[in-house]
């Protein structure tokens, strides 16, 4: 059964460089907020074992409008449970931590790949294909709640 919780940055690292950055540094999978008072970390569990991550930083994004607004960094499963639900879980709980602070928007920087699986969670993309060295094309997908 899985189960899903607060966990702390440092939790995050491993699938962080695991998954997200595989080229980089544990160092380099450390985000600049990580430790922020108003940033939050969220994963889920098999057992014992982590399985999906997801990180929060209260940050605004120009040209999107909403009450103490959120992004999204981060988020990544583990291969062996993709498929199953388990984002969508981590995801939905998410939401409600951040409905519970007043958050009314949050947002992300997608990876072109997981645009499609954002837009069945929801999310919208605004404006058009870009670059992150060395990680590739992404897109800004962004939620109104």
């Amino acid at each position: 059964m899985i189960h899903i919780r607060f966990i702390s940055a440092t939790d995050t690292y491993r699938i962080r460089q695991q998954i997200l950055r595989p080229t980089q540094s544990i160092e380099e999978c450390q985000y600049e907020g990580d430790l922020a008072q108003s940033s939050f970390h969220i994963g889920a569990f098999d057992e014992d074992v982590l399985i999906s991550i997801a990180s929060y930083y209260q940050e605004a994004l120009k040209d999107l409008n909403g009450n103490l607004p959120y992004r999204l960094r981060g988020m990544a499963t583990l291969p062996d449970y993709r498929g199953k639900g388990v984002g969508k879980e981590l995801i939905a709980y998410s939401e409600d931590v951040l409905k519970g602070k007043g958050c009314e928007m949050w947002w992300c920087n997608a990876r072109i790949s997981a645009g499609p699986y954002y837009e069945k969670l929801g999310l919208t993309q605004l404006g058009e294909v870009f670059e992150i060295e060395p990680i590739g094309p992404h897109v800004i997908m962004y939620k109104q709640m």
